[in-house]
């Protein structure tokens, strides 16, 4: 059966008419006619018994006119909703960022995606960076947004801007007044971390290890705002990306860029390789490009 013919037959079996039919259809009577056969030849039977005068169901015409109805129905339901899908009517996609970018930036990106495609839901991972690379492998998410990983067959990286920590000290300290901070400045005070396996927490460690320095934790937590506030309160001081600077101002600590070494890292949209994104993903992912390009500025000076 094909869906030509099924509809062919339907016009037939609700008007009764091939006249009407050819009309409703905008098909000619052999066209129609010939619709009709080849259903009946692929069924192995006649479903309309013709004569000059009318035209009826036999039997088995009966029994397939709402089998019919129901498989047209579906047919032209799922052809709706694919085209809601594909014009952004009607959609939803998932994408993991890790927790500086996912408070920090991606609200701007969603707030102009909403506007464009109020219909389409957006599920947002705010997981730490290895979770976003693994995610994106395992096709539980279409994009993510995260560090520059390493070279992979597996994930596309395409880099949204360069990051480059920054110092987080009491707002009261004596280094919050300076232009600029050193590390061996800054590692006089206890330090506070983000647990390990954060990505942020391993990017300082290697770049420390590569000055014959040791990073030497007092207090560590797995979230960006505990981390934040434990500064303000005087428990010491961190190093965040610059993406979190406002995060951690507005829970009272103060950012100074930091030198000797500098640090930073690419950050960036990944998503797999060997996948096609689906009409939301790809809609999305070109806002969080725009939004980028215009929202992450230089928020710390340059050393």
């Amino acid at each position: 059966m094909t869906v030509k013919q099924l509809r062919a037959f339907l016009a037939v079996a609700r008007s009764l008419s091939f006249a009407q039919a050819c009309e409703h259809l905008h098909l000619s009577q052999p066209a129609l006619s010939l619709a009709i056969k080849n259903l009946e030849d692929s069924l192995g039977g006649p479903l309309l018994v013709r004569t000059t005068r009318s035209v009826s169901l036999t039997p088995e015409g009966e029994t397939l006119l709402p089998l019919a109805q129901r498989l047209l129905a579906d047919w032209d339901n799922t052809e709706e909703l694919l085209r809601q899908h594909f014009t952004l009517q009607l959609g939803q996609v998932s994408i993991a960022a890790m927790p500086s970018f996912a408070a920090n930036q991606l609200p701007a990106a969603l707030k102009v995606f909403r506007d464009r495609h109020p219909r389409v839901n957006v599920a947002v991972h705010d997981v730490i960076n290895e979770q976003v690379l693994e995610m994106v492998r395992n096709h539980r998410v279409e994009l993510g947004i995260g560090f520059e990983p390493e070279p992979s067959d597996s994930l596309e990286f395409t880099p949204l801007c360069t990051d480059r920590f920054v110092a987080v000290v009491p707002a009261d300290s004596p280094l919050a007044g300076q232009a600029q901070v050193r590390w061996a400045e800054l590692l006089q005070m206890d330090f506070i971390a983000l647990q390990r396996p954060s990505a942020v927490r391993l990017l300082l460690e290697q770049s420390l290890a590569r000055e014959g320095r040791t990073l030497s934790v007092a207090f560590e937590s797995h979230q960006l705002v505990t981390v934040g506030r434990m500064v303000a309160c005087g428990l010491g001081a961190s190093a965040v990306p610059s993406l979190c600077i406002r995060q951690m101002q507005e829970l009272g600590a103060c950012c100074v860029a930091l030198v000797e070494p500098s640090v930073e890292r690419r950050i960036g949209l990944v998503s797999h390789a060997e996948r096609k994104l689906s009409s939301a993903a790809q809609a999305l992912r070109t806002v969080v490009m725009e939004v980028s390009r215009t929202v992450i500025t230089e928020l710390a000076p340059r050393p």
